[in-house]
């Protein structure tokens, strides 16, 4: 309890509770306008509520609120099947509300919840505008959290060259594999090569200094991802490379469009297996994934990624697709006593 704030826990699933998620929501997006305006990227409140319904998460809320209106917003995210050291933290402050201990507090809660639930590192991120300065650089550092990865943001405008594209995934090189697509619902036939592809993703993307261990793949637990997107009214594209000679998936990459911004794209993940680099199929794979998100979604005008400033190669990639730097996030860490 401080005299000018209150924290309180905020169920995100009570109907009756529906008007304070919705500004517990609007705080997270007034700190993203506040980074990077209209180009701030914004969860509607059904998204989140389809992961709080997930079963392989738990996911504790917290709102702080002040004269009755809610000024900070707080999410621990605490994985149950992988990662059990871990606690996400997804923290804003309304940016009228800042300099009055709001994040201070929030923070104490949620280090006190990550305690409570027995993690030892706390992970969480921060964001800027290409050409700004990380201004949560001070609060992160005060608080005992280290820089353990940094991650450009990009955009690919659309509409983009077809003829460009088609040779992309054309060229010669790949003979041996093929490219298909889905939209929505993914193929009940590709579910097990796609979990492996989906594990795999959390051993062959760089990581750099990022506390994480290999994540539990299968495909019961993708069906459920799967269906909890569709839930929240996202529309999902998504290509695959299939090795022709084995007959298995060896690759993919998915876009995302919330019901929310149906003009934008977001890139989730992208992973060629290891044993099949060396074929352009990463470059092959967005460009296919293009085309077939200007057929199917043409009201969308731009897909945002995010890369680890490491991963040279997928930023080679993308610049060869035509996506340009707008901002920059990090993602922080701290362990705890306990996890020393």
């Amino acid at each position: 309890m401080n005299d000018d704030f209150e924290i309180r826990p905020l169920d995100l699933l009570d109907p009756s509770r529906e008007p304070a998620a919705r500004d517990w929501i609007g705080v997270h997006a007034a700190a993203q306008r506040d980074i990077f305006g209209e180009r701030g990227s914004v969860w509607t409140l059904e998204e989140v509520q389809g992961f709080v319904r997930g079963a392989d998460k738990k996911r504790v809320a917290r709102a702080a609120w002040s004269d009755g209106q809610v000024v900070g917003a707080l999410e621990v995210h605490l994985p149950l099947r992988d990662n059990q050291h871990a606690a996400m933290l997804w923290l804003s402050v309304l940016p009228s509300a800042r300099g009055r201990g709001v994040g201070s507090g929030l923070l104490a809660e949620a280090e006190r919840l990550a305690a409570e639930h027995e993690r030892s590192t706390l992970m969480a991120e921060t964001e800027w505008v290409q050409g700004g300065r990380d201004v949560a650089e001070d609060f992160a550092t005060r608080h005992g959290f280290v820089v353990a990865q940094t991650v450009l943001r990009s955009e690919q405008a659309l509409p983009a060259d077809r003829a460009t594209l088609r040779g992309a995934v054309e060229g010669p090189g790949a003979e041996d594999y093929a490219f298909e697509s889905f939209v929505d619902e993914m193929p009940e036939a590709w579910l097990d090569d796609r979990a492996v592809l989906q594990q795999r993703m959390s051993t062959d993307a760089p990581a750099d200094d990022l506390h994480v261990t290999e994540e539990d793949w299968d495909a019961d637990r993708l069906r459920a991802s799967n269906a909890r997107a569709a839930a929240s009214g996202r529309r999902v594209i998504e290509t695959v490379a299939r090795h022709m000679p084995s007959g298995r998936l060896v690759g993919f990459t998915t876009v995302s469009v919330s019901a929310g911004e149906p003009e934008l794209a977001y890139q989730q993940d992208t992973l060629v297996l290891t044993e099949h680099r060396g074929h352009g199929l990463g470059l092959r794979l967005k460009a296919a994934n293009a085309l077939r998100l200007m057929d199917e979604l043409p009201e969308v005008t731009a897909v945002r990624t995010w890369n680890a400033a490491s991963n040279e190669h997928m930023l080679a990639v993308n610049r060869q697709l035509g996506y340009t730097v707008d901002g920059y996030s990090r993602e922080w860490q701290k362990v705890t006593e306990a996890g020393e």
